[in-house]
């Protein structure tokens, strides 16, 4: 695995190939960035969406965080990294989608669905506990219908993250009044580490089918 020695090696050979034969586009990125996607995707480190996406550089504005999770529109005095992240994209730069993608093996969503960090106060766990509360209400319909907890209940609660979010992310004022105007859309995704398969959601029929 790469160590921090590893990743100034990388970035060598990044700035000897990659930054080269991009030149002409890093050099038109200098002068301001205009992407039309906003993906909200898990910090996991199996699920880069710009590798998943194959997108190149200045394509997506991404924000990553634990199980890929919005918050509900909160305007209060507290820090919200992603609430802001997400103002920016849609006001500033006035991106046409935005996209949450859940993934399979989510450790924030195992965490929920068990209650790992349940009785976490101010230890370790505290910050992870507080965020995938936003999942407790999803924990106990699936819990009911999967009381074994086998695969079949994570996949449940992945996919669930993805609906939750979306629902969030219509709490924005702005989000939902562009998209109610057309000119903003929204998007569901999960991806599969294990079978490498990135499904979309329909919100038509709440199903979840391969892209």
């Amino acid at each position: 695995m790469a160590d921090f020695h590893a990743l100034i090696e990388g970035y060598r050979h990044f700035r000897e190939e990659g930054w080269q034969r991009e030149r002409e586009r890093w050099s038109d990125l200098a002068e301001g960035q205009s992407p039309k996607v906003m993906v909200i995707a898990c910090s996991d480190s199996r699920v880069d969406p710009a590798q998943i996406f194959d997108a190149r550089p200045g394509e997506m504005f991404v924000v990553r965080n634990v199980a890929n999770l919005v918050p509900p529109y909160e305007p209060d005095s507290a820090y919200h990294g992603v609430s802001a992240a997400l103002e920016f994209a849609v006001t500033q730069l006035e991106v046409d989608e935005l996209v949450v993608m859940g993934h399979g093996l989510c450790g924030g969503c195992e965490a929920a669905l068990t209650g790992k960090f349940d009785d976490a106060d101010c230890g370790a766990g505290h910050f992870i506990a507080h965020w995938i509360d936003m999942l407790g209400e999803a924990r106990d319909r699936i819990r009911a219908r999967h009381p074994e907890l086998g695969p079949e209940a994570f996949r449940a609660m992945e996919l669930e993250g993805v609906r939750i979010s979306l629902r969030n992310l219509r709490s924005f004022p702005w989000v939902r009044e562009r998209e109610e105007e057309g000119k903003l859309k929204l998007h569901g995704a999960y991806f599969g580490i294990a079978d490498g398969i990135l499904q979309v959601y329909d919100e038509a029929s709440g199903e979840f089918r391969p892209a």
